[in-house]
């Protein structure tokens, strides 16, 4: 999603040298990466529903790093050199990726897909705040500040707190508010570690889910237990989630940016929790009370205030890039 959707979450992100248009045009992929995105949490749910947390986030890894590796093999992309450099993709890889899958997929055994889905969309209100403290060159303006007092206010609205957040799972929110605050630090951290690197977006990328999947890999065994017996859908579900949300996804958002500019390729962050809610509703049957696509529409109104950036102000971000290259943005 996030926010850089939790479902976005597949950073580093760099950018590439021109290419020829895609045939296909770009509104038709931004839908599709929308849907992706946002049909993640659902995703998430149905593998949960199957298998254990971890096993459903190391699944969503190894999928998505099987994608990506076959299409390093196509390009003939080389893995990056120096232990440095491997060093901070695998923080990258902890923060940006087995992290917050672990979290999100946790909190999906106590809280609906849909409420996970606008917790994703929290992300640029924690990214704000962490980068006033972190980032002395990130200055607030008062449309900022006013977007993130507008997008915590419709957090309060999601949660019902005038009701005293009756109903709600306050173990399993928290854990998704926690997933979606562990990608703007790693974002952070990328920026102060990995930005300026010679290395392609498709390396870094395909190499920091490659660590995130061995980090899992260690992990999981140690928390979980082998199914004994296989669930086909939810395998299935975590198969597109890795394949689809993590895999192809990384590689259509990399060429929207690339095509249309990062300004038009983060507004894919604002459409996944409305897909998430949709999909949840219609598909999972939940439920939903008038509360939560109210704070939803004034959470994502703040996130969108956040980002706002006075005329000819470049916009800071926590992706690597490339010497001499320009830098998009993505997005969960």
């Amino acid at each position: 999603m996030s926010s850089t959707s939790p479902a976005t979450a597949t950073r580093p992100q760099v950018s590439a040298p021109a290419r020829p248009r895609p045939r296909l045009d770009w509104r038709l992929r931004f839908g599709a990466l929308s849907l992706i995105w946002g049909f993640s949490f659902l995703f998430m749910k149905i593998g949960t529903e199957g298998y254990p947390p971890l096993q459903v986030a190391f699944g969503r890894l190894f999928f998505g790093t099987v994608v990506l590796a076959a299409t390093m093999a196509v390009k003939r992309e080389r893995l990056p050199r120096g232990a440095r450099t491997w060093g901070h993709l695998a923080v990258a890889a902890f923060l940006l990726n087995a992290l917050p899958f672990s979290l999100f997929a946790y909190s999906e055994l106590t809280i609906p897909s849909t409420l996970a889905g606008i917790c994703n969309a929290t992300s640029p209100l924690w990214g704000m705040v962490l980068s006033l403290v972190a980032l002395s060159e990130d200055r607030p303006t008062r449309i900022r500040v006013a977007g993130l007092g507008l997008g915590f206010l419709g957090v309060l609205t999601v949660l019902g707190a005038w009701q005293g957040f009756h109903g709600l799972n306050a173990a399993g929110t928290a854990l998704a508010l926690l997933a979606s605050l562990s990608y703007p630090i790693g974002w952070i951290y990328v920026r102060r570690t990995l930005a300026g690197s010679s290395h392609s977006h498709l390396s870094l990328t395909g190499t920091q889910l490659l660590l995130a999947t061995i980090q899992l890999a260690v992990v999981t065994p140690l928390f979980s237990k082998l199914p004994s017996h296989v669930a086909v859908l939810p395998l299935l579900a975590i198969a597109a989630l890795g394949a689809l949300g993590t895999g192809l996804a990384v590689l259509v958002q990399y060429g929207l940016v690339a095509e249309v500019g990062p300004t038009t390729g983060q507004m894919v962050t604002y459409f996944i929790p409305v897909i998430a809610a949709v999909a949840g509703v219609a598909i999972l049957g939940e439920r939903m009370s008038w509360s939560t696509p109210i704070g939803a529409v004034i959470v994502l109104a703040g996130a969108a205030l956040t980002q706002a950036r006075p005329r000819g102000q470049a916009r800071p971000r926590g992706q690597a890039r490339p010497r001499g290259k320009a830098r998009p943005r993505g997005k969960g």
